[in-house]
């Protein structure tokens, strides 16, 4: 059989583009003109007129023959010049040209994805050889597929400047159309004068709105300050921000969320109680989505509309109080982990199914989380807590039954969930997934040796997880050990530890407050030996990888271990400190909170340690988990527990416990009054009593 042909791309490349190139074929060509240079030392030369001896020839499809007929698709053709094959990446519309060059760079480039966030680099070449085989791109399996970028404090913090600059958004946007993306949620409540939503629009991409920002308008109280929330009292009001939305927006693409929240992502019934039955909340819902619908159409030739079904939205609906317009697609929402049921509020947690029923017709969507905040149990700054194959299960579930047209993942700060981001983009792309055959490959493009040892490893990071309930998504991300501690100490300093704490039902039920304590102790000292023993072997496998895959196998992985190895620590030295104090062995509880400190600091040196090189200061703004709000108030109990037997001159316990014998009873006062800070003496007293 005869080798096939094929186009040899170098350093003297050219490439042929269209004239009057639009704004998001420029940002590709922005990138492809970076990966050449990475590649090959020098960039392609662009040409705007069409030559012969161009390489590479970009261009609009005129016929079905030149690509697939629909959206977004894109066809590589080939052209034999007498010897000399050259490729025409033939784009339905912009974002057939985008697909279709981005295709071209992972390809037979070798840039991957997520090049920028796992720090990989692009491996030079003298040459590239791409077959000479017509190749056409697949219909995606969902229409309207993208990343909120919700919870996003690492990317605010990251840099000086506020809101976040092109700096910050470009390698965000980049990622995502490298993953196949064509919508996005640029944050969560920025600035409007920030670049994130222009930036994205320029690049390609749709934008949607969040839940509690219908048609991405102001939020009201932020406009209209010291007015009540009302919209039965000020319809005009809510209104006129509706349609300031509306007209800024019309001319881009949008995906219009219609919906109707309280102020500040809460039931709007807070601020209007009259509304006091669920028949008279989704009249309430039902009329304003009409309402938002038609000034929509209005102003927009078929607009692309949604209503996102989350919260109390979701039963409402569920219930039949909400009534839809048929074309709006309804977004269905899992319960933040994993699960497509309603999602714990509190105490409550009615598990209500999230999906639609075989007779809810039209088109439907999901909104899902592979990460996510809720002062409870959430991950933040680790990955999604339960395997992965869970994903799996739950969003092709969700495809079969009709959830196909609007997939909105919920992808935080990015760099440290980049292993499910990219299995949910290949579930958007084609629909169902092996998880195995996709760690596999994550793996191989992430590290360059020990591929089998690193697979074992990343699946046990799932299985070591705590699991704090009875379902399979009742697994516990890195918050479990930050805000229920931040609970309990708050609890015991108001000198409540008779009753118990409510707001921890979620995970104990209602037992008594010395109970609840003993149950985290237990969860976390349970969940210990597993973390330990991982990260130890993280460090065993560590010692064997290059020096830049120890790097990147710290930054994506080890990092994650040690937040859960210092959380449970530190947690279990907390429960420790109270069950002491309740014997009334102040001293001892003292160390143990102290010992409490030093745990959690463990974890913030451990970000620290991943804040090299671009990433300088890419977790300071850690105000979600917030383990520095922790150290603050076990560094107020503390204080406190040292005024139990230390005070008034907190010299007591140094006297009792450290000084020597022979200077207990001859010492003079005014000589040995200078009182050991709260870790020196702590650190002493744990010598001498552990």
């Amino acid at each position: 059989m005869q080798d096939v042909s094929h186009v040899v791309v170098d350093r003297q490349c050219i490439i042929s583009v269209p004239e009057n190139i639009t704004k998001p074929v420029q940002h590709v060509l922005d990138m492809i003109i970076r990966d050449h240079k990475k590649v090959f030392g020098y960039q392609p030369e662009l040409r705007t007129k069409t030559v012969k001896e161009a390489t590479i020839t970009i261009q609009y499809a005129n016929n079905k023959n030149e690509c697939p007929d629909r959206p977004e698709a894109f066809g590589f053709r080939f052209t034999d010049n007498n010897g000399k094959w050259s490729l025409t990446i033939n784009g339905y519309d912009d974002l057939g040209i985008i697909y279709g060059l981005l295709y071209y760079s992972q390809q037979f480039l070798g840039v991957d994805p997520f090049w920028f966030w796992a720090d990989l680099e692009v491996k030079q070449k003298t040459e590239v050889h791409i077959p000479a085989i017509p190749f056409d791109s697949v219909e995606q399996k969902v229409k309207y597929r993208g990343w909120f970028v919700n919870d996003e404090v690492c990317l605010i913090g990251w840099k000086e400047e506020y809101p976040p600059t092109k700096e910050i958004w470009y390698p965000v946007f980049e990622a995502l159309l490298r993953c196949g993306g064509n919508m996005v949620i640029p944050g969560t409540d920025l600035p409007r004068y920030g670049i994130h939503a222009d930036l994205a629009s320029e690049m390609g991409l749709w934008l949607t709105h969040h839940h509690a920002e219908p048609l991405g308008a102001e939020m009201f109280l932020r406009a209209f300050a010291g007015k009540k929330p009302s919209y039965k009292e000020h319809p005009d009001l809510f209104e006129a921000l509706w349609e300031e939305a509306i007209q800024k927006q019309k001319n881009e693409k949008i995906v219009w969320v219609l919906s109707f929240r309280g102020q500040g992502d809460a039931p709007f019934w807070l601020y209007d109680p009259e509304f006091d039955t669920p028949e008279k909340r989704g009249a309430l819902i039902s009329n304003v989505v009409h309402k938002q619908y038609e000034m929509v159409c209005d102003a927009v030739d078929r607009p692309v509309c949604c209503i996102a079904l989350y919260g109390e939205i979701a039963e409402l609906y569920k219930e039949g109080h909400i009534q839809v317009p048929d074309d709006i697609i309804k977004v269905w929402a899992d319960n933040g982990y994993g699960k497509m049921v309603s999602r714990r509020q509190g105490n409550e947690n009615y598990r209500i199914p999230a999906l639609p029923t075989a007779d809810d017709t039209g088109e439907h969507g999901m909104y899902y989380h592979i990460t996510f905040h809720d002062l409870q149990a959430s991950n933040h700054f680790t990955m999604f807590p339960s395997p992965l194959e869970l994903i799996k299960e739950e969003v092709e579930k969700s495809f079969d039954a009709g959830v196909s047209s609007y997939l909105l993942l919920n992808s935080g700060n990015i760099r440290p969930h980049l292993y499910p981001l990219d299995l949910v983009s290949k579930l958007w792309s084609h629909g169902t997934i092996d998880v195995e055959e996709h760690l596999q490959d994550f793996i191989s493009r992430l590290y360059s040796g020990h591929d089998k040892e690193l697979i074992t490893l990343y699946k046990s990071f799932f299985t070591k997880t705590i699991k704090y309930g009875q379902n399979a998504d009742d697994k516990a991300g890195e918050e479990f050990y930050h805000h229920p501690a931040k609970k309990i100490i708050g609890h015991w300093l108001q000198g409540k530890k008779e009753l118990p704490l409510q707001k921890l039902f979620w995970a104990t039920g209602d037992i008594s407050f010395t109970e609840q304590v003993k149950w985290f102790k237990e969860k976390c000292e349970d969940g210990l030996i597993g973390w330990e023993d991982l990260l130890k072997e993280c460090e065993n496998i560590s010692s064997q990888l290059s020096k830049i895959d120890q790097l990147r196998f710290f930054d994506q992985f080890i990092l994650q271990v040690e937040l859960h190895v210092s959380g449970c620590k530190g947690f279990i030295s907390l429960c420790n400190a109270y069950l002491s104090f309740t014997k009334k062995n102040h001293p001892l509880a003292f160390v143990q909170a102290s010992q409490s400190i030093w745990y959690y600091r463990e974890g913030q040196k451990a970000l620290k340690q991943a804040e090299h090189g671009k990433w300088k200061n890419f977790y300071r703004a850690d105000w979600l988990t917030n383990i520095e709000s922790t150290i603050y108030s076990l560094e107020a109990l503390r204080k406190f527990l040292r005024m139990q037997g230390d005070s008034p001159d907190f010299f007591i316990w140094y006297k009792e416990y450290l000084m020597p014998e022979t200077e207990k009873h001859i010492y003079l006062e005014n000589t040995h009054r200078n009182p050991l800070s709260d870790d020196e003496l702590a650190k002493r007293l744990a010598e001498k009593f552990l």
